[in-house]
C-alpha cells in the first residue's frame, strides 16, 4: 500500500521544491538528528557522520526540483542516504586511512554479531573468520557472542573459570581483527552488508 503523505508535509515539500529556505530548515530539523544517529552507527566517527549528513542535505537542496511531493519524502531521503553511503564505501577502497577505519568497524561489528547474523552475506563472512579460531575458543566465542550466554553460564557448561573465558574472548577478538586486516575486501564487504540496516530509521 502506498504511504499516505501528511498534508502539512506536502506543503513544506512544495515550498522546499520551489526553493524556500525556511522549508528546507524545517526538513533539516525534522530529519537530521535521525540521519546523523544512524550514520554514526555505520561510520563510528562523529566527524565522518557530520560530513556525510551535511553532504546529504546539500544534495537534497541541489536536487529539490526533482522531488515528487506525492510520494514519501522519508523514502526519497533514504535513497539519497543509501547512494551517499555507497559513494563513501567506494572512496574507502582508495583511501588507506578510511580503509583502516573500516577494518576497525568490521572487527567491532563482529564482536557485536547478534544483529549481523540475520543477514546471509554477513553471516557467511563472519563464519569464515570464526573458522580460523581453535575449536575450544570458537565454541566459547559462539556461546558468549552468538547465544548471549554469560561468563558464569558458559563456565558451568564447559567447566572452566570466567577468567579463562575472558582470556579466550580477548584472544579470539585479536585473531578476528588480524583476519580482517589481512582480508580487507571481506572487512569492507561485511560493513557494506550491514550498512542498510545501520541507516534504517
Amino acid at each position: 500500500m502506498r504511504e499516505r503523505i501528511p498534508d502539512d508535509e506536502k506543503k513544506v515539500l512544495s515550498l522546499f521544491k520551489n526553493g524556500d529556505s525556511k522549508a528546507f530548515e524545517q526538513l533539516y530539523v525534522l530529519y537530521s538528528k535521525r540521519i546523523y544517529q544512524n550514520l554514526l552507527k555505520l561510520v563510528k566517527s562523529e566527524d565522518l557522520a557530520e560530513e556525510l549528513l551535511q553532504d546529504i542535505f546539500v544534495r537534497l537542496w541541489e536536487k529539490r526540483a526533482t522531488i515528487d511531493i506525492a510520494v514519501s519524502f522519508r523514502s526519497y531521503l533514504f535513497r539519497v542516504m543509501e547512494n551517499r553511503v555507497h559513494d563513501f564505501f567506494r572512496k574507502v577502497k582508495t583511501d588507506r586511512t578510511l580503509h583502516d577505519h573500516i577494518i576497525r568497524i568490521a572487527s567491532e561489528q563482529y564482536t557485536h554479531i547478534e544483529e549481523a547474523v540475520s543477514r546471509n552475506e554477513a553471516r557467511d563472512i563472519l563464519s569464515r573468520a570464526l573458522d580460523i579460531l581453535p575449536p575450544r575458543r570458537r565454541e566459547i566465542f559462539r556461546l558468549c557472542k552468538l547465544e548471549g550466554k554469560s561468563y558464569e553460564e558458559v563456565g558451568r557448561l564447559l567447566q572452566i573459570s570466567p577468567s579463562t573465558i575472558s582470556d579466550h574472548l580477548v584472544k579470539a577478538t585479536k585473531t578476528i581483527r588480524e583476519f580482517f586486516e589481512n582480508n580487507r575486501e571481506l572487512a569492507l564487504s561485511l560493513v557494506i552488508c550491514n550498512s542498510l540496516s545501520a541507516i534504517l530509521f
